[in-house]
């Protein structure tokens, strides 16, 4: 009669990954919104795997949780773990469909920078089926099923390939420019801007040296294409990124009453999911570098 004894039991994948999102995140409401479940439904899972281990992973307190000491040491394995796994995953997508390209960016830039761009690569690459998320943060390209990343990031930071320098100058309709001969006549004007960079204009006020009087009524915007639209339509004078407001400038429904661009010490940049050096997201990203 053969002897076959009953294996050792392996904890739920469910628990490792709630642990791991909670360690790396640290917190269980961070990564019950990464898991999209709720904290509840994380700190379950801890604790099943706790039980499972036979020892504690987070000291518990008021203000939440925090690793403890054997916590800390097994959070590396768990990282290159779900890590590979991921890089496993994404790779299975790209071999299953080499002609899909996702791609995660800003809303501003989705709507204005790079929906313009979208024709020419598409007749560029027929072949490629290319979507689109906007979204406010970069996404971990190592975790979330995206293959390319479009955003704003310091000049100085390393990796990833430029697409454009960011500046910042005053732009407004036509007819709201002749009220507006000197920088000081800016005062009595409405500023717009996008609540995504509240500092735009204390940052161009600072650079340029300009002394106002007083500080003008701002209105915010949660979109920077309603803020544009807007000073389109005359409502006030928007601190305009060069490259959202080209396309603008350029059709004469916006001008810049002043040629004052300051740097704003960003740029636009593109990041490929690491380990992606072939297909066709590197393809494209170099022809958006090449038409931008």
């Amino acid at each position: 009669m053969p002897v076959r004894p009953p294996r050792p039991s392996s904890p739920p994948l469910n628990a490792l990954r709630a642990f791991e999102a909670a360690a790396r995140l640290g917190g269980v409401t961070k990564a019950a919104e990464e898991l999209c479940v709720t904290p509840g439904a994380v700190a379950q899972h801890i604790k099943a795997l706790e039980d499972w281990a036979g020892a504690r992973l987070f000291d518990r307190h008021a203000k939440g949780v925090t690793l403890n000491e054997l916590g800390e040491r097994s959070l590396p394995d768990f990282l290159a773990a779900f890590d590979q796994m991921n890089r496993a995953v994404q790779n299975l997508r790209m071999n299953a469909a080499p002609n899909s390209v996702r791609i995660a960016t800003l809303p501003s830039l989705a709507q204005l920078w790079l929906s313009p761009r979208m024709p020419g690569l598409r007749a560029a690459f027929p072949q490629a089926r290319i979507s689109i998320a906007a979204l406010e943060q970069p996404p971990n390209l190592a975790r979330e099923g995206y293959d390319i990343a479009i955003f704003l990031e310091p000049k100085t930071s390393r990796g990833g390939l430029i697409l454009a320098e960011d500046h910042i100058l005053p732009v407004c309709a036509p007819a709201l420019a002749k009220q507006v001969q000197q920088p000081a006549d800016l005062a009595a004007m409405l500023w717009l801007k996008d609540s995504l960079w509240p500092d735009d204009w204390a940052m161009w006020v600072q650079k340029t040296q300009l002394a106002l009087p007083n500080l003008p009524e701002t209105v915010s915007y949660s979109l920077y294409s309603l803020a544009l639209e807007e000073a389109r339509n005359g409502a006030g004078i928007l601190m305009g990124h060069d490259f959202l407001v080209q396309a603008s400038l350029l059709d004469g429904s916006l001008v810049a009453p002043f040629n004052t661009p300051v740097s704003t010490g960003k740029v636009v940049k593109a990041r490929l999911r690491d380990g992606d050096q072939r297909g066709l997201s590197p393809r494209l990203v170099r022809a958006l570098a090449a038409a931008a």
